[in-house]
């Protein structure tokens, strides 16, 4: 089962594939010039300052990253029971007794 063109079609099919995989010939190099592949101080002080955006993204993001919990599920009642502290009652005031009060005389 092989594809086949007919006579007429394969002619120009052929012509147009390799005028299409031919250098150019006119001194165009497809903009590859004398600089091409350099960069300039500019795009490295640029490439320098993503270098650092992004060390101080991972450090924020390793921060973050710890603050987080092992799991999300429900701790089991026990646990909950311990987790969770005891409510604090306020000591009960009692008056204290006659004899501790001063005595002080009626004139």
């Amino acid at each position: 089962m092989s594809l086949t063109l007919p006579a007429g079609v394969a002619l120009p099919v052929t012509a147009s594939a390799l005028v299409l995989t031919q250098q150019p010939g006119n001194g165009d190099n497809g903009g590859q010039g004398e600089d091409f592949g350099k960069s300039s101080p500019v795009g490295f002080l640029v490439l320098i300052l993503f270098l650092i955006a992004v060390a101080f993204l991972v450090r924020s993001m390793t921060k973050h990253l710890k603050r987080v919990p092992a799991s999300f599920d429900d701790p089991p009642a026990e646990e909950a029971a311990v987790e969770q502290p005891a409510e604090k009652t306020e000591p009960e005031v009692t008056e204290k007794p006659a004899k501790d009060l001063p005595v002080t005389k009626a004139d």
